[in-house]
């Protein structure tokens, strides 16, 4: 990951797969996670986990980082979008890959025996978030970006990895949690705003390349006896602050 590793964080990482659509705003893998996890449990989330000592093994022999191993090893396990993989692979291969992680297959034996390796240039670092939210699970989450590959990719899911999985636009995950129908954590709805504002996938590849990537850690100030959440002004986000009073933590 970029920068030296947060003490007490639990290493993550987060995979924003974009599908670029002829009219309108570009599509996100979004998946909602089951009501059963411990941590934001219900809320719509890009597909992504932790990064487990495995993921370090594939990333040594690969030239990727072990974080984008972990995004796209996770993202093919909760939605069987295979991103980041060369030869790009159609959905009946992602659902194959999808299958054997579950049943606990390891990535580079799969990775080996189906001919792939994985394409470090595919993911495009976007942010890395360390909020303070937990006292018990902290997670330091590197966000990638990476365009949806060539395909009709319909996401599925596995029963108790996610609720369901989808294709939205940015607007429409903030509309549907402004309405009451999704729930957001902190720094997904930060991230969506930011997406939001984006027509193309080159477009939010851009707005990545322009912002160096390091730790956003949210802190709280008070004004005139409100408390607000609030982030860094200068990484890229068009919303940096919202009050602290009733918000959804996870």
């Amino acid at each position: 990951m970029a920068g030296d590793a947060v003490p007490d964080a639990i290493p993550a990482a987060t995979l924003i797969v974009v599908r670029d659509r002829t009219n309108g705003a570009p599509e996100l893998l979004m998946v909602e996670r089951s009501e059963g996890m411990a941590f934001a449990a219900g809320a719509l989330v890009f597909p992504g986990g932790r990064i487990d000592a495995a993921d370090e093994v594939v990333a040594a022999s690969s030239g990727a980082s072990a974080a984008a191993v972990a995004a796209i090893r996770e993202t093919i396990e909760e939605t069987a979008v295979a991103a980041g993989l060369s030869p790009s692979s159609g959905p009946d291969r992602g659902r194959m890959l999808q299958s054997a992680l579950v049943e606990g297959r390891p990535f580079a034996e799969l990775l080996e025996g189906s001919g792939l390796a994985l394409d470090p240039g595919a993911l495009v670092p976007f942010a890395r978030w360390v909020p303070k939210f937990h006292a018990v699970r902290r997670f330091d989450t590197m966000f990638f970006v990476a365009r949806c590959p060539p395909g009709e990719w319909q996401p599925e899911v596995i029963a108790g990895e996610c609720a369901s999985a989808a294709w939205v636009t940015a607007a429409e995950v903030l509309e549907r949690e402004r309405l009451g129908q999704a729930r957001l954590i902190f720094p997904t709805r930060r991230t969506l705003e930011r997406l939001a504002q984006h027509g193309s996938f080159d477009a939010i590849r851009a707005d990545a390349a322009a912002y160096p990537v390091r730790p956003i850690t949210p802190w709280v100030e008070e004004r005139e006896g409100t408390r607000f959440i609030t982030i860094p002004a200068d990484a890229g986000y068009p919303v940096t602050e919202e009050r602290l009073d009733g918000l959804w933590r996870g």
